[in-house]
This record gives structure tokens, C-alpha cells and sequence, in this order.
């Protein structure tokens, strides 16, 4: 009974102190020093599409509606919908990417299931059966649609330059996100993403490995 106590004992310690470490993980990365493009001598690009026509360019669009996602702060969920859409307090990482698209007056869905239609062969993922109701939120479809349709950057993520906020990245085959227009002390920008972190805007981009894919709107 006293060694089931002490492993009791033990166990709790232990989860105070992984509790404390998450704690201060969290404050740090909410209070800490945050630099921008102009820091560094960084010219920032603007798209010379405004979609929607609202006044403003596409990129910057892009980037408040990937923000706008990062405060909502939906639960993380992964579920299969009839229609594709989840409801707006749930999503999954590539929830973030159609919802910043939509915030510029694009229909990720759309162009992704458009794709697949006319190019069905590049598309692994789908195997052949394309489903409209999941196949715009499965990341390796994104990384064909983005690779195939939209401008291909570098994955290099110290030629700090070549980051822009409101451009895509990709992570392996199973995670994506928004890049941010905060950086670090050493300019590499924060990542915008829902990996279900209490954070959705952070700087994690060097520890999410291996980068497979950045892009941006054409």
C-alpha cells in the first residue's frame, strides 16, 4: 500500500511539473519580444489581386482571415462532414487554410475539387474516388493543389526574405499552415496553424520538420 502511495505521489509531482513547463511555455510565447518584416530590412510583397474587391490585396487578406481563425481558437476535431464543411468552432489544420482563403473571397473547396475533377491522376491521395465532402481538407491534396496551381517557394526557412505573411506551408503529408507576418529575434516568421495548441499564432515554424512545401497565391 505505501509503494502504491509513493508511485501516487510520484506520478502527481511529475504531472505538476510537466503542467508548470506547459505554463511557462505558454506565457513565453504569448509575452515575448515579437519582431516584423521591416526589422530586418524586409520588403513586404502585396498581391496586385483583390478578389473580392474589398480595398484590400489578396495576401493581406489571407493573413487576417488566417489570424481571425487563431483568435476564434475552434476546437480541434477531426470528423468527416456531409456538405465538407465543419461547423465554425471546429476544424482540424487545413480548416485554416480555406477558412484565411475565404477571408480573400476564394472557394478553397472549389478550385481543390475542380483539380481533382480535370487531374485525377495526380491526386494519390484521392485513390481514384473523389469525395467533395473531405478531399479539400486532406493535406496531400493541398500540397498537390498549391505545387500544381499556385506559386512555389522556397522551404528554406533561413532566407527569411523569401517568408511572406499570408503564404502556405506544409509539413510532411499531415500538417499545414499560414505563415504570420510576426517573426523571431532572427526573423524567421511565426506559423498560424490548429494542432490544437492553446497558441494558434506562434513561433514554431523550426520545429514543425520536415517542411515539404511553401506557396503562395498567385
Amino acid at each position: 500500500m505505501k509503494i502504491f502511495k509513493r508511485i501516487v505521489i510520484i506520478l502527481a509531482i511529475i504531472l505538476i511539473i510537466i503542467a508548470l513547463i506547459m505554463l511557462i511555455l505558454f506565457f513565453y510565447q504569448k509575452y515575448k519580444r515579437v519582431y516584423y518584416a521591416e526589422d530586418f530590412g524586409i520588403d513586404v510583397i502585396l498581391s496586385t489581386t483583390d478578389f473580392d474587391n474589398d480595398g484590400i490585396d489578396d495576401y493581406t487578406d489571407i493573413l487576417e482571415g488566417a489570424k481571425i481563425e487563431a483568435q476564434n481558437k475552434p476546437k480541434y476535431k477531426s470528423a468527416y462532414y456531409a456538405g465538407g464543411y465543419p461547423p465554425d468552432d471546429e476544424g482540424v489544420c487545413t480548416d485554416v487554410i480555406w477558412r484565411a482563403l475565404k477571408n480573400a473571397g476564394y472557394s478553397l473547396k472549389d478550385m481543390v475539387d475542380e483539380d481533382i475533377k480535370n487531374n485525377i491522376s495526380s491526386y494519390p491521395r484521392v485513390n481514384g474516388k473523389p469525395d467533395t465532402n473531405i478531399d479539400f481538407r486532406r493535406v496531400p491534396n493541398l500540397k498537390v493543389y498549391f505545387e500544381r496551381n499556385q506559386i512555389v517557394l522556397t522551404t528554406d526557412i533561413n532566407d527569411i526574405k523569401e517568408w511572406q505573411a499570408g503564404d502556405i506551408v506544409v509539413f510532411g503529408s499531415s500538417h499545414i499552415g499560414i505563415i504570420s507576418d510576426k517573426r523571431n529575434k532572427r526573423g524567421i516568421p511565426y506559423l498560424i496553424h490548429n494542432a490544437g495548441q492553446p497558441l494558434r499564432e506562434e513561433d514554431v515554424l523550426e520545429r514543425y520538420t520536415p517542411i515539404t512545401g511553401h506557396y503562395r497565391m498567385k
